[in-house]
């Protein structure tokens, strides 16, 4: 089997300073939806950010935007069941997935989420790329296969980040990618390159907002 390589993004330099231009506009929250039809009109470039309870995607969202509090953590599962939607300039929607994987979260809860996302995930013709953030410390587990696996049948395509990778010491850090890109081989919607990030650090902040500002 033919490897694919996933490298690590490298945006040009012009590429940054697009990136840079675009997240200096106003981010503003606009709604939670919790139904299809509370979706606003798809009238902009829409990316979405998935990934497992407690990935550090919020904070991750506040870092990419320069505000602070914007999108909002917990460490509770489950404790909010909305698609949020974020506003950058009149151009773009950001949307924030609720974290998967949550065991303590009511039975009920989790199918009403999945059938939410399934449809969204399928229904929204405007939606780019859908952004998994991976902990760098625990590599892809089972239920980042679920959703990856979603995103195939609907013909998404995706786009590995690495999050929280200052946590991940240097001698691990070639053991946790390798284990990354051979996860990600199956699935063809994988867009094929990784974005490695701290938000602590601000890692990889200005890589990813280069890859969304070219985005089209």
């Amino acid at each position: 089997m033919t490897t694919l390589p996933f490298p690590e993004a490298t945006p040009e330099p012009s590429a940054l300073e697009t990136g840079t231009q675009l997240f200096r506009q106003n981010t503003d929250f606009l709604k939670g939806v919790v139904a299809m039809d509370g979706l606003p009109p798809g009238d902009r470039i829409e990316i979405c950010f998935a990934g497992r309870s407690n990935v550090g995607k919020s904070t991750l969202i506040n870092a990419l935007t320069g505000r602070r509090g914007l999108a909002r953590a917990s460490n509770t599962p489950g404790r909010t069941q909305e698609i949020n939607f974020f506003t950058l300039g009149d151009t773009h929607y950001l949307v924030d997935l609720p974290g998967y994987g949550f065991a303590n979260a009511p039975l009920a809860v989790v199918r009403k989420w999945q059938a939410l996302l399934k449809a969204y995930l399928a229904g929204r013709p405007n939606l780019r790329r859908a952004f998994v953030l991976i902990d760098a410390r625990h590599g892809v587990k089972p239920v980042d296969e679920e959703i990856m696996g979603l995103l195939d049948k609907a013909a998404v395509p995706f786009q590995t980040v690495l999050t929280k990778t200052d946590k991940v010491k240097e001698k691990d850090r070639a053991r946790v990618l390798a284990q990354v890109r051979a996860a990600l081989q199956p699935h063809p919607a994988a867009y094929p390159e990784l974005i490695t990030t701290s938000s602590e650090k601000g890692q990889g902040i200005d890589t990813l907002r280069a890859v969304i500002a070219e985005l089209e």
